[in-house]
């Protein structure tokens, strides 16, 4: 593996290295061994926010990254989502993995799906969650869009508390604990200003939904009954579109659902991934 930092060890939080793929340097997290999981966060997000699920995902290989601009990766260029994908097979490459399950969680989602059309040869089974086609899906409410154009939830844990009802609902909207787990995350490596407006950037204009027909992997569907930012109608669209997806709906869940309630979606997860 090409580092440019020395690698550390995280205990039961895995491996920690910074990879340069491409002249773009990437913090990369990897945890256990068998079959490979790659995870791919949503807008902003960082690889802190996925501790709560990686801690229940046994028995396999987990990678997870923070993208450009997001946690400790610096920004790079302007890429839009096919750039994005290709960097992904690119971090696949140096680490050596041919072909892995991806999660795609949120604007990770999108990417999964471009990765998955671009390069269907590097995935195996595919996840979906709170993700939806980009244009030609069922947009957020105007309210809604306006709190995700700018990352202040990532910087202040007061516009956080306040905003997350409307944004997000769900367990964190509820659960004090839930709350409270996010703002650490959050703040532990919040994203940069340029690389927020870079993913922006990527998902602007940005549509799969004239190929979704020629995604091949199997394909899991994940959708929060409750989420604000992606209505189910996306996810059911999303289902319908793709030849070999099924869909769930969780009741109750917000749009962090897999990071407030990784209890709850674990089964499901595991479940689908072991399927042959």
């Amino acid at each position: 593996m090409n580092t440019t930092l020395a690698s550390a060890e995280l205990g039961d939080q895995g491996r920690t290295d910074f990879v340069t793929v491409g002249g773009q340097r990437l913090r990369v997290v990897t945890q256990g061994s068998g079959s490979p999981l790659l995870l791919i966060t949503g807008l902003g997000a960082n690889i802190e926010m996925w501790r709560p699920l990686m801690r229940l995902l046994v028995g396999r290989q987990v990678v997870a990254f923070d993208p450009p601009g997001a946690g400790c990766s610096p920004a790079g260029p302007p890429r839009r989502m096919p750039d994005h994908a290709r960097l992904v097979r690119d971090l696949l490459d140096e680490l050596e993995l041919a072909r892995v399950d991806i999660l795609g969680y949120s604007w990770g989602a999108s990417l999964a799906q471009q990765l998955a059309h671009d390069h269907p040869e590097r995935v195996r089974r595919l996840i979906l969650a709170g993700g939806m086609c980009g244009l030609g899906s069922v947009p957020a409410s105007p309210l809604v869009v306006m709190h995700l154009l700018h990352p202040l939830r990532y910087y202040s844990a007061t516009y956080l508390r306040w905003v997350t009802p409307t944004i997000y609902a769900g367990r964190t909207a509820r659960e004090q604990s839930a709350m409270d787990a996010q703002v650490r995350a959050r703040e532990a490596n919040p994203p940069s200003l340029i690389g927020y407006a870079m993913q922006l950037f990527a998902i602007t204009g940005w549509t799969s939904l004239p190929w979704l027909h020629r995604i091949q992997a199997p394909t899991l569907v994940l959708g929060g009954a409750q989420d604000p930012i992606v209505r189910t109608s996306n996810a059911r669209l999303l289902a319908s579109r793709i030849p070999h997806a099924e869909l769930h709906v969780l009741d109750g869940a917000g749009h962090l659902f897999l990071f407030d309630q990784p209890e709850e979606t674990i089964e499901l997860l595991e479940r689908f991934l072991a399927d042959e």
